[in-house]
């Protein structure tokens, strides 16, 4: 059964909802978070990334940048420029990118449903990557990005759900991307109970984007447990941000592949040691898009390709079945060298929102390489490695529309 609960948000003052939320902190370079400081002083990155606040030759990961991120919220907050509820609530997050609505409940999931298992993962995690999100999290009692999860459609949730989004929004604005952000709040103690109640029967949660960001929660969940050997498990510091959407709703993009080089072969001799695995067409300046599963387009030489894998290729292990598995077990690791792509620097990866064109762009600067674009992974493969306790390859899923950070602020006790 899945723990669920409602929680006292920190959230923006209502004229300030469409300045203050921001793109997760990982999605941006240091320069790209300083800039838009620099142009929107309330933006919420200033918190997310309180480097932007010290000079550009400042240690990213030193204590007194954690410390300036506290400070800064805890004077946004004195200044007005959040408020928080005064009682324990749920809040609905719907999200509109290019006519598609998903619909996803605010609220705070269990560490100890993700430490047994109950919250589903499907990738790996890097340490260093923790560690950052630990002493951010740690060091403002708080937690400020949410965890994208979801779970398998519920007929008495929707309508619940759908009841509340037939009043007025507590926020509704569009942000600069184009996405449509609207935000209800559930108070009602009824509405609360039947939603908790709701999730109590469900059984399996799954982290569809955010793996980092759970990890690094659930881990300052333990060190406050250590800190605080008399805690009941009530406590916020057990539970951490997130907003829950049926799996149904979620849309997955394309995520890429940029390699640097062959290698040391020809893009001739390339292909011709890639023909015994796919069928290969040569789509000439025609961008080539694949359009099921199987199909890879490939750029290299200023040319496209489409790439047909052979049947044989796939199997019925979920993770092996996967393109994105069939790409590195056939062509990226034996052929091109790149046995560890989480950390090889001679591949990049391309979010599919990005467009094919920044494929065929990168490989043309470089006069080098080639690039791989991929049909998207779906949701019900995505259900199927995590259901079976297994990890896909790095980068094999792409969300959009990105959640905000800020927008919602789970606080700890000290």
């Amino acid at each position: 059964m899945a723990s669920i609960r409602p929680f006292q948000s920190i959230r923006p003052a209502k004229e300030l909802a469409s300045a203050i939320p921001a793109l997760p902190y990982d999605v941006y370079s240091s320069k790209e978070a300083r800039d838009i400081v620099k142009q929107n002083s309330l933006s919420f990155l200033q918190i997310d990334r309180a480097e932007t606040q010290f000079a550009p030759d400042t240690d990213m990961y030193s204590q007194p940048v954690y410390e300036k991120a506290r400070d800064t919220l805890n004077e946004m907050i004195e200044n007005g420029y959040f408020v928080k509820d005064k009682s324990p609530c749920y809040y609905i997050y719907a999200l509109t990118q290019n006519g598609h609505t998903q619909t996803g409940l605010v609220g705070c999931a269990s560490i100890d449903d993700y430490l047994e298992g109950r919250i589903k993962k499907h990738e790996h995690t890097r340490e260093d990557k923790e560690l950052d999100r630990i002493r951010h999290i740690d060091t403002i009692s708080a937690q400020t990005g949410p965890i994208f999860l979801a779970y398998h459609m519920n007929a008495s949730l929707n309508q619940i759900l759908n009841a509340v989004k037939g009043t007025a929004p507590l926020y509704d604005f569009t942000s600069k991307d184009h996405v449509r952000h609207q935000v209800w709040q559930i108070k009602s103690i009824e509405s609360i109970n039947k939603i908790t109640y709701i999730f109590e029967e469900i059984d399996n949660i799954y982290i569809a984007d955010g793996h980092h960001r759970a990890a690094s929660a659930v881990k300052t969940g333990l060190k406050r447990r250590t800190e605080h050997p008399d805690y009941d498990g009530s406590e916020e510091f057990n539970y951490f941000l997130s907003v829950l959407f049926p799996a149904e709703e979620l849309h997955i993009y394309d995520y890429n592949r940029v390699v640097s080089d062959l290698n040391g072969y020809t893009f001739d001799k390339f292909l011709d040691m890639i023909r015994s695995g796919f069928e290969i067409t040569d789509m000439g300046n025609e961008v080539c898009r694949p359009s099921c599963k199987g199909e890879i387009g490939l750029y290299g030489n200023g040319r496209w390709y489409l790439l047909k894998a052979n049947p044989f290729l796939f199997s019925d292990d979920p993770v092996d079945s996967l393109d994105v598995s069939v790409l590195q077990n056939v062509i990226l690791g034996p052929l091109l060298g790149i046995r560890h792509p989480k950390t090889d620097t001679r591949i990049q990866f391309m979010g599919g929102v990005r467009g094919l064109k920044a494929l065929s762009e990168a490989v043309d600067s470089a006069g080098k390489g080639v690039a791989f674009a991929m049909y998207p992974t779906s949701m019900e493969e995505l259900l199927r490695v995590a259901d079976a306790g297994r990890l896909m390859p790095p980068k094999s899923t792409w969300f959009e529309p990105k959640l905000r950070s800020g927008l919602f602020i789970h606080q700890f006790e000290r």
